[in-house]
């Protein structure tokens, strides 16, 4: 059984962060395996604080894992601390990963700043280089970059310019324009593939991010090729959205066992 890692937040609600990720390397028939670089006190409706964990911890968290136990990929999520992102990067140089999915959270669907300020740049010096592909959002997108992004040929744009900063592949999701239908593209420094599905109507979107990267690393962790990693990751988050369900008073998450509640 192939074993995926990943390096994220906790999320006290069970929506997003390392909850979803295990969720989904679990959905996938992979052994999930985590290291908790914060705790967040959230819900439905927001984050309301945020607790990092020591970076000598996280460091801890993963020599345990990869000393122990061969890593077939690794997703990383929340890292808010400039000597959490150097702390990570270090360790996982220390040990050759290539299989890396960077998904970089920055703000939460209410707002919260979970990336501080002057980490944006360890993140772009540190961590970008290392992934074998990193999923931004339109906002996460347009911080790492600096430019507005409204437009398809925006998006490839900003595409391009990431790639500069030195991942393998760089998936730009489109959620946030307002299109008919979500278009994410993936750029491999050469060419564009295009992603196309279609909205589902729902308010209940906690923890899509999240739980697309852990599907791809998943997926590549399983030996899939970078493009079929992806598509199928597209159509695992497709249907867990459409089968999405109301829990609390705000966003709730999308349904992780979608396959096995049918079933």
């Amino acid at each position: 059984m192939e074993r995926l890692l990943t390096i994220a937040g906790s999320d006290s609600s069970g929506g997003a962060g390392i909850q979803a990720d295990l969720k989904t390397f679990s959905a996938h028939e992979v052994f999930g395996m985590s290291v908790i670089t914060a705790v967040t006190a959230q819900n439905t409706q927001g984050v309301f604080a945020v607790q990092d964990i020591d970076p000598g911890i996280i460091k801890k968290q993963i020599e345990a894992i990869y000393d122990d136990i061969l890593v077939s990929a690794v997703k990383i999520g929340m890292v808010s601390q400039v000597e959490t992102i150097k702390t990570i990067a270090d360790t996982l140089k220390h040990y050759n990963e290539q299989n890396i999915v960077l998904d970089p959270v920055m703000i939460s669907k209410s707002g919260y700043d979970l990336l501080q300020p002057d980490a944006k740049e360890a993140l772009i010096e540190h961590l970008i280089p290392l992934a074998r592909v990193i999923t931004p959002n339109i906002p996460e997108a347009e911080v790492i970059t600096g430019r507005s992004i409204k437009t398809v040929v925006e998006m490839k744009e900003a595409a391009k310019m990431i790639f500069e900063m030195g991942p393998s592949y760089v998936l730009v999701k489109g959620g946030h324009l307002e299109e008919e239908d979500s278009t994410d593209l993936l750029y491999d420094g050469t060419d564009f593939y295009f992603y196309t599905s279609k909205r589902v109507p729902t308010k209940n979107t906690h923890g899509t991010g999240c739980t697309l990267s852990s599907a791809i690393a998943a997926n590549l962790g399983k030996g899939q090729e970078i493009r079929d990693a992806i598509k199928n990751a597209k159509d695992y988050i497709q249907m867990a959205i459409e089968h999405s369900f109301s829990i609390g008073k705000g966003v709730g998450p999308v349904h992780h066992f979608h396959n096995w509640y049918k079933a």
